[in-house]
């Protein structure tokens, strides 16, 4: 892992973590956000059985984002820590972040702010979900066995036909030699 990496997971992964925890300890201020998702959560997947208790969604969620990013911070999993804290982060920003709702102009632009800030978080949470960490991701690899069954494939069909052009070569050969030896025994 270069040092680069070993520097800005622990940075990215930092305000998901703080964020995570504080969300776990005091979920109260992101509840009156949350209230309308939970609503609708519980509406969609009523079969599901899912909770339509915003203290549980806060928490729930919350918890995501600080294991997550301890995962990326960590290094362990950090592309599916950083998919994991890209999708929660986002869906967190687009809950509590909501600036064009706003009436004061004030409020509207600290709200704004935010909301971009988080997004940038985001933004860099998906960069952390496709870092290779200099190791080809799964679509290469992918591609390469492709290539590579391929390059096999067309091998075996070129060894196929010379392996056949020599079993008839082979065939010429001992059906003269057959039939030489025939000539000689007829008139000997």
């Amino acid at each position: 892992m270069t040092l680069v990496r070993r520097v800005a997971r622990p940075l990215i992964a930092a305000p998901f973590i703080a964020t995570g925890v504080d969300g776990l300890r005091h979920p109260g201020p992101r509840l009156d956000d949350a209230r309308p998702v939970a609503t609708r959560l519980a509406q969609v997947g009523g079969s599901l059985g899912l909770t339509d208790n915003p203290e549980v969604l806060v928490r729930a969620n919350s918890g995501v984002m600080a294991g997550a990013g301890l995962l990326l911070a960590t290094g362990r999993l950090p592309r599916l820590a950083g998919l994991i804290l890209a999708a929660s982060g986002g869906a967190s920003t687009l809950v509590h972040y909501q600036f064009w709702t706003e009436k004061d102009a004030e409020q509207r632009q600290a709200e704004r702010q935010q909301f971009f800030l988080r997004l940038g978080l985001v933004g860099a949470a998906l960069l952390a979900a496709v870092d290779t960490d200099g190791r080809p991701g799964l679509a290469w690899r992918g591609r390469r066995a492709a290539k590579s069954a391929e390059r096999t494939a067309k091998r075996a069909k070129r060894e196929a036909r010379r392996a056949a052009r020599l079993a008839k070569a082979e065939a010429r050969i001992e059906t003269t030699r057959l039939a030489r030896k025939a000539g000689d025994l007829v008139s000997g």
